[in-house]
C-alpha cells in the first residue's frame, strides 16, 4: 500500500458528509429541491440499491429522506475509523475501497465497493465506524440518515426487508473473505477476485469480460492477503495460459470457464 501514516491521512482529504453545521441546516439540506436527474426513479442503480415492490408514495417518502448526492473526489474520505455513525451511503457512481489502518501506518484493504453498493453499515453495531471509506475515483454517493431510515423501516415492510438483506450481505461478504484468505492458494485468490468483479459488473449492466481496474495491484494484494509481486505474477500466468489479457489496469477475460477451473 502507499506510505500513509496513521491518522491524519497525509494527502487524503476527509469530507464530513454527515456534518452540516446545525440540525436546522441539515434539515434544510435534506428538504432541498432535487433535480429530476438525481431522483431515485431516474437512477440506473435503483434496481440494485432500492427495494422492489415499493408503492409510488413509499418511493416518494424514501426520496425525501435521502440527501442530495455528493461528489467525492479521488482519494477523499467519506468517513474514517472511530467517526460517529450517523448515515449510510449508497454509491451512485464510481467506486470506493474500505481500509483499516495498522499501528505502523500500513493500510489493509477490507473491501471494494461499486456503484449500487452501500457503505457505512460497519457503524451500526457500536455507533462508530470501524474503517475508512476512500474514493478510488471521482464518485457520487447518496447520503441516507440512519435513524430516520430505521423509523421508516417500521412502517414500510419492503424497506425493512431490504435493509436486512443489506446487513445479511455484509455478513456473507465477510465470511466469504475469511474462506478466501484461509483456504485458497494465491492463484485461486486472484482468479476468485477477477470472477467476483466480473459478476458484479455484469449485474450492473457492464461488460463482464472487459473492464478497467480502478484499484492498484498493491490494493488488490492487500485485500487478498498476498504481495503486489504475487498479484502481478498470477496475472502474468493467467495471460500466459490464455485465460485473460492484462494490459496495465485493463483486463479482458478470454476463457471464463478456464478461470473458474482455477
Amino acid at each position: 500500500m502507499s506510505d500513509v501514516a496513521a491518522h491524519p491521512l497525509s494527502s487524503r482529504t476527509f469530507i464530513p458528509l454527515h456534518a452540516a453545521s446545525t440540525p436546522a441546516q441539515r434539515s434544510a439540506t435534506e428538504r432541498a429541491p432535487r433535480n429530476d436527474a438525481l431522483r431515485c426513479t431516474s437512477c440506473s442503480m435503483r434496481p440494485i440499491c432500492m427495494p422492489q415492490g415499493l408503492r409510488p408514495e413509499e418511493l416518494q417518502r424514501i426520496e425525501a429522506l435521502i440527501c442530495p448526492s455528493r461528489t467525492i473526489r479521488q482519494g477523499e474520505t467519506i468517513y474514517r475509523a472511530d467517526d460517529a455513525f450517523q448515515s449510510i451511503y449508497a454509491v451512485r457512481a464510481g467506486s470506493f475501497k474500505t481500509v483499516v489502518m495498522h499501528r505502523d501506518g500500513r493500510e489493509h484493504v477490507t473491501g471494494f465497493h461499486l456503484a449500487g453498493d452501500s457503505l457505512g453499515l460497519d457503524g451500526v453495531c457500536f455507533g462508530r465506524h470501524s474503517c475508512d471509506a476512500v474514493a478510488l475515483e471521482d464518485s457520487k454517493v447518496c447520503i441516507i440518515p440512519f435513524h430516520p431510515l430505521e423509523t421508516m423501516c417500521r412502517e414500510v415492510k419492503v424497506l425493512q426487508q431490504h435493509v436486512h438483506r443489506m446487513m445479511g450481505g455484509e455478513i456473507v461478504r465477510e465470511s466469504s473473505q475469511m474462506m478466501l484468505l484461509g483456504t485458497m492458494s494465491a492463484e485461486q485468490r486472484v482468479a476468485t477476485f477477477l470472477l467476483n468483479l466480473s459478476d458484479r459488473l455484469r449485474k450492473r449492466g457492464y461488460s463482464p469480460a472487459e473492464f478497467h481496474l480502478r484499484m492498484t495491484r498493491e490494493e488488490i494484494g492487500s485485500y487478498l492477503g498476498i504481495k503486489l509481486e504475487t498479484v502481478s505474477r498470477m496475472l502474468s500466468r493467467f495471460q500466459r495460459d490464455g485465460l485473460l489479457d492484462a494490459q496495465g489496469k485493463n483486463i479482458r477475460i478470454l476463457d471464463h470457464e478456464g478461470l473458474m477451473r482455477v
